[in-house]
């Protein structure tokens, strides 16, 4: 299943990734028709190229809305490993995070070297297929991306406590009903 199948595909456009994930799986390839490492690590860096706006904005929304600006973001570009796993990560460290001693929340782009084809995940966060093939695929992914993020970040709260949350502690956010 390729990208160009999927321009007028009536799927919503969140599950667009997933089916092409199940497709690949099917049919032994990866994007259009990818079947060799090498043609699948073009494929990666491409897809990360595509993510990384997005990943951003994701970090930076977080950013700005929970750690009031406090936080840095990083992103490592993709690095290989001498056993073959590819990764590229993006972190969103802050202060009360390296204070408390956790990771900083992470996106990650990874493509093992055993598996079939590229996958996403966080720092505590499991994994999502990564069937990103152009800018319009990356976009579709934001909805993820969020929530990746945001359940890195919930699960880093269980690590510590809410107070390594700035938005939290600054006094700005009731609780309860509203």
């Amino acid at each position: 299943m390729t990208t160009k199948l999927c321009k007028n595909d009536p799927s919503p456009v969140h599950l667009r990734g997933l089916l092409r994930h199940f497709a690949d799986l099917r049919d032994g390839t990866h994007g259009d028709g990818a079947i060799s490492r090498t043609e699948k690590e073009q494929l990666f860096a491409a897809a990360v190229g595509y993510l990384d706006p997005f990943t951003r904005q994701t970090l930076a929304e977080m950013n700005e809305t929970l750690l009031l600006g406090s936080g840095t973001i990083t992103f490592t570009g993709i690095i290989r490993s001498p056993n073959g796993d590819s990764t590229a990560i993006w972190t969103l460290g802050w202060p009360e995070q390296a204070q408390a001693g956790i990771p900083p929340v992470t996106l990650e782009a990874f493509f093992g070297h055993g598996f079939h084809h590229p996958h996403l995940r966080g720092a505590t966060v499991g994994v999502w297929p990564l069937n990103v093939f152009s800018a319009a695929d990356a976009a579709a992914e934001l909805p993820t991306l969020r929530a990746i993020a945001s359940a890195d970040l919930h699960n880093l709260v269980f690590r510590s406590d809410y107070r390594i949350v700035p938005a939290i502690t600054s006094g700005n956010v009731k609780g309860g009903n509203r």
